[in-house]
């Protein structure tokens, strides 16, 4: 019996000379290169996806104080998988088997359903499509709430992003007038403004030393409604841009300095896209709200610029 990569069965898409690579684990971006560049600092076919690299982060995205919660007076309890903070981290998705719904050359689109459990009681239906054309890769995501009560919901995404050198030597544009405070278990306390700030990527800078964990909101939004963070090269040529559409209000923003192993710090930065802020189950800050029969649907993307 032949191995099976820890990944599971591996979906490659193309157009021209973009590659993604979408993995039955997790419905996980494992692969992204354009012009045979790497656009994602992702992970190899034999191993498995670490700090969260590529995954799809739902029923909720980001940490969880204790893993407990209300909704409706129902209650939930997640456990407790960062541990060193007490916290349950990226929801319950991440690890599942998608199902295969249909595949193209230049899209490929996965399904997974996510049964009641003492974490999360309620039943609901995902859905994920792929699809590459060639201003870059977008990403629809849907949901539907298949119970007999409300349910709370909340999704992120959380590809790395590369350009190939140091984080440090990267320009970056972050389109956000406000962050998330957090205390020391990075469970939100407040909000601040970041004018004037180490925090203020508005305009683009470079990172410089600056350490990201952050979680950014209040976004700038194009005339189509979306709000759009980039890196570049300082040379101003080379560049990639993460999306997303009005459904995501937040931006979690990490630029690595606690990976393990050391040699993979601050060589990408995470951007992302979430719906609703750290700990929102417990706080009740932008969770969406699924009826029974309702639905819910999203999409972002990563556009690259050709130096």
């Amino acid at each position: 019996m032949q191995p099976h990569p820890p990944s599971g069965e591996q979906h490659e898409i193309r157009h021209g000379d973009q590659v993604v690579v979408v993995t039955e684990v997790g419905a996980t971006l494992r692969a992204y290169s354009a012009s045979g560049l790497d656009v994602l600092d992702g992970f190899s076919v034999d191993e498995p996806s670490s700090a969260g690299r590529g995954q799809v982060l739902a029923p909720w995205p980001n940490r969880l104080d204790g893993g407990r919660y209300a909704f409706d007076g129902r209650l939930g309890a997640a456990a407790i998988d960062e541990p060193e903070l007490g916290n349950a981290i990226h929801g319950l998705v991440r690890w599942l088997p998608w199902q295969l719904a249909s595949k193209s050359d230049q899209a490929v689109a996965l399904e997974c359903v996510l049964h009641l459990q003492p974490a999360y009681p309620w039943r609901i239906e995902l859905g994920l499509e792929y699809r590459l054309a060639g201003d870059g890769l977008e990403v629809v995501a849907r949901a539907a709430n298949a119970s007999f009560e409300a349910a709370p919901f909340g999704i992120g995404f959380h590809p790395y992003l590369t350009m190939g050198i140091p984080v440090d030597d990267v320009r970056l544009t972050i389109p956000a007038s406000r962050r998330v405070t957090t205390d020391d278990r990075a469970l939100p306390v407040g909000e601040e403004d970041v004018a004037h700030t180490e925090f203020d990527f508005t305009v683009g800078r470079r990172v410089g030393a600056t350490r990201l964990d952050t979680c950014f909101t209040d976004l700038a939004r194009g005339s189509d409604g979306r709000s759009r963070a980039r890196l570049e090269s300082a040379s101003g040529g080379r560049g990639v841009e993460i999306w997303a559409d009005e459904a995501f209000g937040y931006l979690q923003v990490y630029t690595g300095d606690t990976l393990e192993p050391a040699a993979r710090r601050r060589q990408a930065v995470a951007i992302e896209p979430m719906t609703c802020p750290p700990n929102a189950f417990a706080s009740g800050v932008d969770v969406i709200r699924l009826d029974p029969g309702a639905s819910w649907s999203g999409s972002w993307g990563i556009a690259v610029r050709r130096g």
